[in-house]
């Protein structure tokens, strides 16, 4: 059995809503880290854990009694809902925050990319970022040298490397950061789901790179929506719900039984008053729905049928700049198409009023392959700033439709199921060839 890299005993942690934690300095922080140290020990020779947090107000586990040992050279999967945990579980493997209760054993320097840019400083260059970070880990000058151009390579930053990073758009941002975090070669290496804002050949690239950290020995843990990604690159899962561990075993099984209580439909969501609809000062969501063209949300959708996504909401601002953009997943977290309003011939690069708008986008029929499909939605700004997220605001099933099936009965493979155009022509008989060549 290979040796123990990462070790979680109960791991809790709780938090207060609303609470936001105030800025600390290096002395803070130093005493800070020798009272979690010494509370770890308490723990583990069965002391009591101390007073814990007050009974007033309003507290939430995100994460409570979360135990598993991962060993060296192991790629672990996390999967579930948003809110489930996940997120908190790695930052709590990270030392970025500690557990409430519990405790977590890493062995081994830890390589981790749980946001876009994590540790990058904006007014340093991307190459003294390199450097900061690679010092961060531990790295020696020389060895973050011999890595550095392969860094920028895998990143293709090689145009702006001396350009502070603060000037980097996201995508920029994610690649340099996951170049760090991978090829300074921690011995584990930590990825939360950041890679979704890169293009298709770069998270291939990243994918790539992953599967050759587990296969040199290094242990990864990766918290991911694909479950396609999950399911290549790991060979474990486990699935978080609750902040607790429903499910811990293969890949395949993990996902079937999440996949298959996890996806309920939601067809439409309404949110009548404003100051209770999800948003922010600058954009309320009022209503989101899918229904086939013409129809109502209960209606059934199928292969066949055309169906359109909408969404009202409340721009809170004069003269902004919006467009709504979808991104609609698979049941494997595959993304089946992006959405936006290039086409729209009104209210495209023109200032928004204050007021109710409304979003329609119409989808055509023999486009999507059967299976239970979620929609994240986005809200951008100038066409380049994300000001609003919300994923799985709608989950709809698309069914199979009898008249398609023609004769074939199993299930069609792919994200897409398009109705193409398709020619046979008989360009020569076989009685004809033969008397030919005879």
């Amino acid at each position: 059995m290979p040796d123990v890299a990462v070790r979680a005993v109960e791991l809790g942690k709780i938090y207060r809503i609303g609470e936001r934690q105030s800025y600390q300095t290096v002395r803070d922080v130093v005493a800070a880290a020798a009272r979690s140290r010494l509370r770890r020990l308490s723990r583990r020779s069965g002391a009591a854990p101390g007073a814990g947090p007050s009974t007033r107000g309003e507290w939430v586990w995100a994460l409570e009694d979360v135990s598993f040992e991962l060993g060296e050279g192991e790629a672990l999967g996390i999967i579930g809902r948003n809110g489930a945990g996940k997120s908190t579980l790695l930052k709590i493997l990270s030392r970025i925050t500690e557990p409430t209760k519990g405790f977590a054993d890493i062995s081994g320097r830890v390589g981790a990319l749980l946001e876009v840019g994590t540790g990058f400083h904006p007014e340093l260059t991307g190459r003294e970022n390199i450097t900061l970070n690679g010092a961060i880990l531990g790295m020696r000058r020389a060895e973050i040298d011999r890595k550095f151009d392969d860094i920028v390579s895998f990143a293709g930053v090689e145009r702006f490397i001396d350009t502070p990073v603060k000037r980097y758009s996201t995508g920029m941002h994610a690649r340099l950061a996951f170049a760090v975090a991978a090829h300074l070669e921690p011995d584990i290496l930590i990825v939360d789901e950041v890679l979704a804002v890169g293009d298709a050949a770069f998270q291939k690239r990243c994918m790539g790179k992953m599967g050759d950290a587990a296969r040199s020995g290094r242990t990864v843990l990766f918290v991911s929506h694909n479950m396609a990604a999950i399911e290549s690159l790991c060979s474990r899962a486990i699935w978080l719900e609750g902040g607790r561990t429903v499910a811990d075993g293969a890949p395949a099984e993990v996902i079937s039984r999440y996949l298959g209580t996890c996806l309920s439909v939601l067809n439409e969501h309404v949110w009548p008053e404003p100051e209770l609809a999800p948003g922010n000062e600058r954009v309320r969501i009022r209503r989101a729905q899918v229904r086939p063209e013409g129809g109502d949300p209960s209606d059934q959708i199928t292969v066949a049928t055309p169906f359109v996504i909408e969404f009202e909401y409340w721009n809170m601002r004069a003269d902004a700049h919006l467009n709504l953009s979808l991104h609609v997943y698979n049941e494997q977290g595959v993304i089946v198409f992006n959405a936006v309003p290039t086409e729209e011939a009104v209210w495209q690069r023109r200032p928004f009023p204050r007021g109710l708008f409304r979003d329609t986008c119409h989808v055509p029929g023999h486009l999507l392959n059967d299976g239970v499909h979620r929609i994240e939605l986005l809200v951008v700004e100038d066409l380049s700033r994300v000001i609003h997220r919300m994923e799985d605001v709608l989950v709809f099933e698309v069914r199979d439709a009898d008249e398609s099936r023609d004769g074939w009965y199993e299930r069609r493979v792919g994200a897409v199921r398009p109705r193409l155009a398709w020619e046979t022509e008989h360009l020569i008989a076989v009685d004809a060839a033969a008397r030919r060549d005879g």
